[in-house]
């Protein structure tokens, strides 16, 4: 058997002490038990150590799929359901399903609609969203908070009856965590807990108005489901709670892994975190995924395998099993001051800063982090991932159209707007469409080419079709109706740099002269213009 890395066996015990907050904490948020949350963290981890190929990643319940399903237990409730649990046992059931089928069909290239500044504005909306969720706990103060703005707003207005003693120690707890970070062997999330069970054990800090866990415990499974009726119903959650966790596993996967040097792939992914949904669903636990602050917590701490998890998750079955009662004696405000330590990191603007600093999608990103703080998680999700697609269709959709000169003798042709070295040959106007020709674009970007040519006098026209690796039928027919158009102007149009498939669609669409003529450099285009041009003066 291979044997634990040392590392990785400190690294997991510090997880668990980092899992253990969590776990309580998300289920709270889920209005489920915390046995239910452990036995999820613990199921799911050690279903996704079998499949999964991610060093770093720790398979446990998330804060977005927390919400999400206590959203939807809610609803539930409000239409006659009676037991939250077999409701939840049988989403998470479902939401297994779904990845396991979209692994099966490997359609893990759908990872590739959610950009990855639209990741990096959900982590920071994301982790501003737990933070603000843990700061009852830690201010000592009871809220309802259920949006963004109205959870911030009750705790301005809560903040008279602020618990000192609860703000005290998780302050201290915070301040003890960071200053743990500055000695990477020791497990600061574990030590913290650790003090926080002699406080509960020895001191009693509920006679000072601090709150306690209260009782864990794990039940085995009566593998209970709810009503046929409700089924469908859970069938519609069950999709978006796949599609976040999709999200949300995939962008700390995938961002960790190109930081680290390591390959991950989506198909198998999605069927790891398919058979980890299956196991939680069958413990009767939560939805589980790839936590964002337990990945970084990992990497920070320099796991080197997937044991770093494992090791995670059997001492967090230990601590459920045999330290139950200690554990619900930990003050909350230690298990919000670890889960807010542990998403610090998150906060840094360092990520968003350089979308702006680099000019791409860097509102995309503000928009993906606002929208999550102000619509939640997953609506905040999906109206980012709307706002980029609507960005890319209109870049689409409005291409820029280059004016295209010779660099001196060479077979060179650039845009002559950033060229000042370039010119533009006698007789002859050379354009090029800086996207693909399709039903959104052609017309408007062949009538802006058309008046271009037509001011320009020349009697060729060279149209360089380097980005359009095919056409549609709009853009065949536009490009059609525009080689007429210059033909009755007097021009002729010349095709550069024309794909093979657009060549034989033009044959196909009955325009098999202009696909002849077409050339595969705007060298030959331009050579073949200027014979044409000088037999036509002749």
């Amino acid at each position: 058997m291979e044997s634990i890395p040392r590392r990785d066996l400190l690294t997991g015990l510090g997880l668990a002490g980092l899992l253990l907050p969590e776990a309580v904490a998300y289920a709270g948020m889920a209005g489920l038990a915390p046995g239910r949350a452990i036995v999820a963290a613990v199921a799911g981890a050690l279903a996704y150590a079998v499949v999964g190929r991610s060093r770093y990643a720790v398979i446990a319940p998330t804060s977005s799929s927390a919400a999400i399903l206590g959203a939807a237990l809610i609803g539930l409730s409000t239409e006659g359901l009676a037991d939250k649990g077999a409701a939840a046992t049988a989403l998470v059931v479902m939401t297994g399903a779904i990845f396991a089928a979209l692994g099966a069909f490997r359609l893990g290239s759908l990872a590739g609609f959610i950009s990855r500044p639209v990741l990096r504005g959900f982590a920071l909306g994301l982790a501003i969203t737990i933070i603000a969720r843990q700061l009852p706990h830690l201010l000592g103060i009871s809220v309802a908070g259920a949006p963004m703005w109205r959870l911030l707003g009750e705790i301005a207005v809560a903040l008279p009856r602020t618990n000192w003693p609860s703000l005290l120690l998780g302050l201290g707890a915070l301040l003890a965590l960071l200053a743990l970070r500055r000695a990477p062997r020791w497990p600061g999330s574990l030590m913290v807990i650790g003090g926080g069970l002699l406080l509960g054990w020895w001191l009693d800090p509920a006679a000072w108005g601090v709150a306690l866990v209260g009782q864990v415990a794990l039940t085995w499974p009566d593998f209970a489901l709810p009503p046929l009726a409700l089924l469908p119903r859970l069938a519609q959650i069950a999709a978006p709670v796949a599609l976040i966790l999709f999200a949300e596993s995939w962008g700390t996967m995938r961002g960790l892994a190109l930081q680290n040097g390591d390959r991950v792939d989506a198909n198998r992914e999605l069927g790891a975190l398919g058979l980890a949904n299956l196991a939680a669903g069958l413990a009767q636990g939560m939805p589980v995924g790839a936590g964002f602050s337990a990945a970084n917590a990992n990497a920070a701490a320099g796991a080197q395998s997937r044991w770093a998890a494992i090791v995670a998750a059997l001492a967090l079955l230990a601590l459920a099993l045999f330290a139950a009662p200690a554990i619900g004696r930990i003050p909350e405000p230690i298990l919000a001051a670890v889960v807010i330590a542990a998403l610090t990191h998150a906060l840094h603007p360092a990520p968003i800063r350089r979308l702006f600093q680099i000019r791409r999608d860097g509102w995309v990103a503000v928009a993906a982090a606002v929208g999550v703080l102000l619509l939640g998680v997953l609506n905040g999700m999906l109206a980012a991932i709307a706002l980029s697609i609507a960005m890319l269709l209109y870049d689409l959709a409005h291409p820029s159209i280059s004016t295209l000169g010779q660099v001196g003798d060479s077979h060179d042709f650039v845009d002559i707007a950033r060229h000042d070295d370039a010119r533009v040959p006698a007789n002859i106007a050379l354009f090029r469409p800086n996207a693909p020709l399709f039903f959104a674009n052609a017309e408007s970007v062949l009538n802006l080419i058309a008046a271009r040519a037509a001011a320009s006098g020349a009697p060729v026209v060279v149209l360089s079709l380097e980005e359009s690796n095919d056409l549609d039928a709009t853009a065949i027919d536009a490009l059609g109706e525009f080689v007429l158009d210059r033909a009755q102007h007097g021009q002729r149009v010349l095709l550069a740099r024309a794909h093979d498939r657009v060549r034989d669609v033009l044959v196909v669409a009955g325009m098999a002269q202009l696909a002849q003529d077409s050339t595969f450099s705007v060298a030959d285009a331009v050579a073949r213009a200027g014979a044409s041009w000088q037999d036509s003066a002749i």
